[in-house]
């Protein structure tokens, strides 16, 4: 990969025509049959899309493409909770709906994916705000649980429930994905560690920053640039361009055009 992603990050603007398109679709709905707990978690989760594909930014070391305070880390990381939340609040409605049988320990899985994106969360914003990398790890982690978790439910449902060829779709979607994250996952995480580790000697003889001083940090230092080695190479890339602009976004578009005018079980 060549060092610099100037085309490829401004090419990934492209991701908020797509997501604002997406946004527009959930009000083609009829407004009578709508099912609230999908279409409102995939508005919140397009519109933070298309805000994060217009305003890229990592947070190990502030990294931003425009030198704005719409590009900070604080306000990404305020709108990402909510739209992380969402988004794995749909993945687990897809299995409380297809779980027609009402088994308990699939319904307990899903219910564990939205308390883990929520430990994630809390990760995150520890990393951030006191300056501990490691705890990036971890929240990704999570997220390797997460899908696991997913991926098992899915798993039990399209072998056990007899569902509509749509609703199928939903679960064999969920073990492709998986097939594909969850060890393209591991080497993720092999590059957050060795990036903790690095910054942990950097830093070995510092104390973590006080909560004031990290938002502080949070909102106001930016680092533009649009070097490689900054945004996570092509690791980084390949996860904003699926998260933000096309595959999460479309898996999501998908969730609505099938649930989203059902009322549940």
């Amino acid at each position: 990969m060549k060092n610099d992603l100037t085309r490829l990050l401004w090419a990934l603007k492209g991701g908020a025509i797509i997501n604002f398109g997406l946004l527009a679709l959930t009000y083609s709905l009829a407004s009578d049959s709508v099912d609230p707990a999908v279409v409102w978690p995939a508005r919140i989760f397009f519109a933070v899309s298309a805000y994060r594909c217009l305003f890229p930014n990592r947070y190990v070391g502030n990294v931003v493409l425009h030198d704005s305070i719409l590009s900070s880390t604080l306000v990404t990381r305020i709108l990402a909770t909510f739209s992380e939340v969402v988004y794995i609040y749909l993945f687990a409605y897809v299995i409380w709906t297809l779980n027609i049988n009402q088994v308990g320990w699939v319904d307990g899985f899903a219910t564990w994916m939205v308390v883990q994106v929520v430990i994630s969360q809390g990760c995150v914003w520890w990393a951030i705000l006191r300056s501990e990398p490691r705890y990036f790890y971890y929240e990704e982690l999570g997220w390797w649980l997460i899908f696991a978790l997913n991926a098992l439910a899915s798993v039990y449902l399209y072998s056990t429930a007899e569902l509509p060829s749509n609703q199928a779709l939903l679960l064999q979607l969920n073990l492709v994905f998986a097939t594909g994250y969850l060890p393209w996952q591991v080497i993720h995480l092999w590059t957050l560690w060795k990036e903790a580790r690095s910054a942990a000697g950097e830093t070995q003889a510092q104390a973590p920053r006080d909560l004031k001083s990290g938002f502080r940090a949070a909102l106001f230092e930016r680092q533009p640039t649009t070097s490689a080695d900054a945004w996570g190479g092509w690791v980084g890339i390949v996860w904003m361009t699926s998260y933000w602009a096309l595959l999460i976004p479309l898996w999501i578009g998908l969730i609505v055009d099938i649930l989203g005018e059902a009322r549940g079980r």
